[in-house]
């Protein structure tokens, strides 16, 4: 007789002997953004999330959640997105690779699949994450980049930028720099490990590694950096602002959504 159990919202099935086995597994995903309203599913919207259960139930004959590494805001990118999902009717990993492919658009790509111990959790197992911002700074941006790269005219100050974001390092309360997600959190207080500012001839990226980031607080934090490239704020008023543990206001500046890339999960 089969037996049903409940593991994260999936159920598994396990059949007479010699039945295959529902299996957890990992994925990695990268997408490009730029059409969808983010990762999470939405009732208005299409989301990543909901492209990507579609196509696993499809092959799966069944619906199949999948349980995501964190949100994206519409428009985000992702190089390095994880996520873990069930499915009753085991795939080898090299072929679900193949499969999803095939099915998924050009815009999602997923580019690894593995087994997962039954306690992985794409979000919960997380020990960091790593965020990339592109910003092209010239008289005209390349429409080729344009999906992917922040624009920007004004020259910026690179010593004044890297000088900023270093005062970002460290464990702080970032209320100033986040966004009302609509949801009550425990804490708005996280830790960045690094804050790294390179250019490249016209190509300044933004490179910021922490243990959690609060809604929309990467593109603040990158948005304050560019001002301070701009001349328009000094470097030290990151230290202030962390230090005020007040709402954020129209000083800090949300960069736009299309330069950010969720680049790596760190496990």
């Amino acid at each position: 007789m089969a037996r049903n159990t409940i593991n994260n919202g999936v159920t598994m099935t396990g059949g007479a002997e010699g039945a295959p086995r529902a299996r957890r597994y990992r994925v990695v995903i990268a997408y490009d953004g730029t059409a969808y309203s983010g990762w999470q599913y939405q009732e208005n919207a299409v989301g990543i999330q909901q492209v990507v259960e579609d196509v696993l139930a499809s092959l799966d004959g069944a619906p199949v959640r999948v349980f995501g590494s964190s949100r994206t805001d519409a428009g985000v990118h992702a190089k390095g997105f994880v996520g873990h999902f069930h499915l009753a009717k085991p795939i080898p990993a090299k072929n679900l690779v193949r499969a999803m492919n095939a099915r998924l658009p050009d815009a999602i790509r997923i580019l690894k699949a593995s087994y997962a111990k039954e306690d992985f959790d794409a979000r919960l197992s997380a020990k960091g994450k790593e965020y990339r911002y592109q910003l092209y700074q010239a008289d005209i941006m390349p429409p080729h980049l344009a999906p992917y790269w922040t624009f920007c005219h004004r020259p910026l100050d690179l010593a004044a930028m890297q000088k900023a974001a270093a005062y970002f390092v460290g464990k702080h309360d970032f209320a100033s720099f986040a966004a009302n997600p609509d949801r009550v959190l425990d804490s708005t207080v996280r830790s960045i490990f690094s804050f790294e500012v390179k250019k490249s001839g016209p190509r300044y990226t933004f490179i910021v590694r922490g243990d959690g980031f609060l809604y929309k607080q990467v593109r603040s934090m990158v948005g304050f950096l560019i001002s301070v490239g701009k001349g328009n704020e000094r470097p030290e008023a990151v230290k202030e602002l962390l230090a005020a543990h007040l709402p954020r206001t129209a000083r800090v500046e949300t960069a736009p959504a299309r330069g950010l890339f969720l680049w790596k999960v760190f496990y």
